[in-house]
């Protein structure tokens, strides 16, 4: 014989919101089991001659609430062996109860129908205290899952499971990633239930005062208005670019194309490599964001021609990350960096379906700076296994290229010389990737050393009364000579 398992809401806790259907099917006699009796209409139902029982039991001694759930899946089980069940849970059995997600799953492995009941949930309470309707939007997330569910300040927001003052406290600081401290909040604690609803106003920073605040407790964050101090989401970004484009926007934004603004694209990036060398977080907050804004403006361009947008562009990167690293987002597993890398370039090859390697070193952008392509280009050669057994060999290959200059510096073959000089810059470029040594951030430490040495001997000119067009060049020597010994006693002088 097959036992029913019904699952039934209580409302939000008031005996207003629970429904006939759910009172005539408590009173029917059959086995009742509460996921807690910590709700206002238990004692209620209990006048009313109902038995019940509880779990409340399981959740002594629980790590945490999904292990108390998985309990429970597996106590009502073992007890529909033997009679039919009735599992009542507070409010709606399908809003904010993942109990009953959890049986569902187990009941669609064994085959077993599950009857519901429906009951109210607290949504409907809260808002008939706020007297809002969601209809223009309303997102309910779980504030203990707030790592992972991301608020919206464009819209009317609503955070459950405010368990404590110490739970807010941790919601609180979430929430000011999102919100400025002053943002005005509601905090509503047993909504719908006479006697014991209570309704608080005041700011962010202030949520986690209330030492009242319990498992009834919910707060709601009105949608932050465009005349409001307010923290600006990525949806805001990509709003503002398409004011600025539209016809009654920026006549200059309208304009540009994505050839106008590749100048733009190339010049925001070496400004964010600017601020990193600086150590200057704000500057990189602000230049991160016009590297930003070049990346929507382009996908704005893009989605007025119909080509694509910027969820394509979201979409397309988060894809990318998670196939290229099953060692995270898979079972395949890898313990270093290096082994990650190279589990990334195999999935790179196999994601352009690449039949070669030579495909690999084509891959590799022409517009890339011509140093920084070599090193990217030599390192795929590598790779495939063509490249030197070690550092000395590289530097033989060095002295080779440049003697292969030296016998032809002096002639008239404009193109061997170029090959040549190309040659010998692409044997240095070997050299520092054995060394691991980027050339191009190389060779831009070497001409900013070069202009401040070159600044100190003007400077020591301009003292002595003399111009640097007036010196020789064994006296601009003398004091480029000077300019080193300046330089390691200031660095001496930082120790």
């Amino acid at each position: 014989m097959q036992y029913q398992l019904t699952v039934l809401g209580l409302g939000p806790g008031s005996m207003d919101y629970i429904t006939m259907t759910a009172v005539e099917r408590l009173k029917s006699g059959k086995k009742i089991i509460l996921r807690t009796q910590k709700h206002p209409v238990v004692e209620e139902l209990r006048a009313l001659g109902i038995s019940m029982e509880s779990f409340d039991s399981l959740y002594e001694g629980a790590a945490d609430f999904d292990q108390v759930y998985d309990a429970i899946v597996d106590r009502l089980f073992e007890m529909l062996q033997k009679e039919d069940v009735i599992y009542a849970v507070p409010g709606s059995p399908f809003v904010a109860e993942n109990s009953v997600q959890k049986l569902i799953q187990r009941a669609d492995e064994m085959k077993i129908a599950i009857v519901f009941v429906p009951g109210v949930s607290f949504i409907e309470a809260v808002l008939h205290v706020l007297k809002k309707d969601p209809i223009k939007g309303l997102k309910i997330l779980d504030g203990l899952q707030l790592d992972c569910q991301i608020p919206d300040p464009d819209g009317d927001v609503l955070i459950t499971q405010v368990y404590s003052s110490a739970v807010a406290s941790d919601i609180k600081l979430k929430l000011m990633n999102y919100y400025p401290d002053e943002t005005p909040v509601v905090i509503i604690r047993g909504a719908g239930i006479p006697g014991e609803e209570r309704i608080q106003d005041c700011k962010l920073y202030e949520l986690d005062r209330f030492g009242w605040m319990d498992y009834l407790t919910s707060v709601y964050i009105p949608k932050i208005e465009e005349n409001t101090e307010k923290y600006y989401t990525m949806n805001n970004l990509i709003q503002i670019m398409a004011k600025l484009r539209n016809k009654d926007g920026c006549p200059w934004d309208r304009k540009q194309t994505h050839e106008s603004l590749k100048q733009y694209l190339i010049e925001e990036a070496y400004e964010v490599l600017e601020a990193i060398e600086k150590e200057d977080s704000d500057l990189m907050v602000e230049e991160l964001g016009d590297l930003l804004l070049q990346i929507v403006f382009h996908a704005r361009i893009a989605e007025e021609s119909g080509h694509f947008n910027m969820v394509d562009v979201l979409t397309g990167i988060c894809r990318k990350l998670v196939y290229r690293h099953p060692h995270v987002f898979g079972s395949y597993r890898v313990n270093t960096d290096t082994a990650a890398l190279q589990n990334w370039e195999e999935m790179k090859r196999k994601e352009k379906d690449e039949k070669s390697h030579t495909e690999g070193l084509k891959r590799v952008p022409k517009q890339l700076p011509a140093l920084m392509r070599s090193y990217k280009v030599q390192g795929k050669a590598a790779d495939a296994g063509f490249d030197w057994d070690n550092v000395e060999d590289a530097i033989d290959k060095i002295r080779e290229e440049l003697q292969e200059l030296l016998e032809v510096y002096k002639t008239s073959e404009t193109g061997k010389i170029v090959e040549e000089l190309g040659d010998l810059i692409f044997a240095v470029v070997n050299v520092a990737r054995f060394l691991k040594v980027n050339p191009e951030l190389a060779l831009k430490g070497t001409t900013e050393k070069f202009i401040e040495r070159f600044a100190y001997i003007e400077e020591m000119a301009r003292k002595n009364g003399k111009r640097l067009e007036d010196m020789t060049l064994q006296e601009m020597d003398d004091m480029w000579n000077m300019a080193k010994i300046h330089k390691n006693k200031k660095n001496d002088k930082k120790y």
